[in-house]
Order: structure tokens, then C-alpha cells, then sequence
């Protein structure tokens, strides 16, 4: 067994917050374009998938926010991934309200229709997916919605000739206690760990 260093035996014990990190950073795209729902932008630390086989995905939302109403009107929205060249647009979408700025417009971000949805993706993104509403939890300081992908658009840049995506060459942001962080190098894959090793070439 891999010794555990001395300086992580000793721990503090703190009263039950929310300490998870590192999380990812996203914009939320809510809002069908009308002058009753307009588009709007809000930016997400606290969403992950719950759920494979139907996809499903969790965000929670603030009730007074803006895009909690858009997102409950319409029962849809989307989540896009922005590179770390947007960390400053990301931060800025989440500390001013859609009440009183059209983020899209304000931050030169392009809206993209939806396949599936009337929310807004943001072209600007690598990554968007397209999410219904399922359910809506009221957990007390934050509303939670269950949403179902529905469909999902990625850059072809990022596709290799496989069609493969390749995600590590966007530089995604992540977000760790309130600050943000580029994601880095790649140091395995999934089953990395169990995965033999091929054997010795044989030379004919």
C-alpha cells in the first residue's frame, strides 16, 4: 500500500459545505428568443452527469436568478463549454443578472439555435448539449433541474478522422474554490489501470 503523506494524516474536521472540487465552469444557455424570454446566459459550477442510460444531466440554479425563470418557463437549456479564452466572458456571466444586460450581445457571443430545444448554445464553445427538463427539486438555497440530453453538438475541429472527440485539445476551464483553472496534460484513460500491457514482439 502507497504510504499517505504525513501532512494529509492530519486533518481539520469541519462542519458539512460544499467543498467537491475541482467542478467544471459552463455557460447555460435558457430562454427561447422571445421578448418574454429572452436569451440569456448564466454560468454553472454545479452540474454533472446523474445519469447514462437515458443521459441525464443536473444543474442548480439560485431561485432569484433570472435564468432560473427562463429555465422553468420553457423547460429547457443548454450547457456549453468554454475554453480557458473565455474564463473572464465565463465569470462575467455569472456575477451580472440577464435582468438588466443582454449577455450575448455584450460579451460578442454568437447564439446557435438548437436542434432539439429553443435554448441557445454558444457558438463560441466547443461543446454543447441540448437538455429537457425532467424534473425541478426545491432543495432550499438552490433549485435543481433534472434534465435529459437530448442531443449534443461538438467543433469538428476537434474530431479526428475516426470521429473521435478530442476535448483535451479545447484548454476547458474548471473552477475550484472560487478560482478557475485551465484543464492540463492527460496522464491516463479509463481502465488505464487494469488494461494489460501487450506482450513482447515476436520477430519473424
Amino acid at each position: 500500500m502507497r504510504p499517505v503523506p504525513a501532512d494529509y494524516r492530519r486533518k481539520l474536521l469541519w462542519p458539512g459545505s460544499t467543498q467537491l472540487a475541482p467542478v467544471p465552469a459552463v455557460l447555460a444557455g435558457c430562454g427561447d428568443g422571445t421578448p418574454e424570454s429572452p436569451f440569456n446566459l448564466i454560468t454553472i459550477a454545479w452540474t454533472g452527469i446523474v445519469c447514462s442510460t437515458p443521459p441525464m444531466i443536473s444543474i442548480s440554479v439560485r431561485p432569484e436568478r433570472r435564468s432560473c425563470e427562463l429555465i422553468r418557463s420553457t423547460g429547457c437549456f443548454t450547457i456549453n463549454l468554454p475554453p480557458a479564452s473565455l474564463a473572464a466572458t465565463v465569470d462575467w456571466c455569472g456575477v451580472v443578472s440577464g435582468r438588466d444586460h443582454d449577455k450575448f450581445a455584450e460579451r460578442n457571443l454568437t447564439p446557435l439555435p438548437g436542434t432539439r430545444v429553443s435554448a441557445p448554445l454558444v457558438a463560441e464553445c466547443p461543446l454543447g448539449l441540448e437538455c429537457e427538463v425532467r424534473r425541478i427539486l426545491e432543495l432550499g438555497s438552490h433549485t435543481l433541474f433534472l434534465a435529459e440530453i437530448v442531443a449534443v453538438q461538438a467543433a469538428e475541429t476537434l474530431l479526428d478522422a475516426g470521429g473521435r472527440l478530442h476535448l483535451d485539445k479545447a484548454g476547458l476551464l474548471a473552477y475550484a474554490h472560487g478560482h478557475y483553472y485551465e484543464l492540463g496534460r492527460c496522464i491516463g484513460h479509463f481502465g488505464f489501470s487494469v488494461r494489460k500491457k501487450p506482450g513482447p514482439r515476436i520477430r519473424r
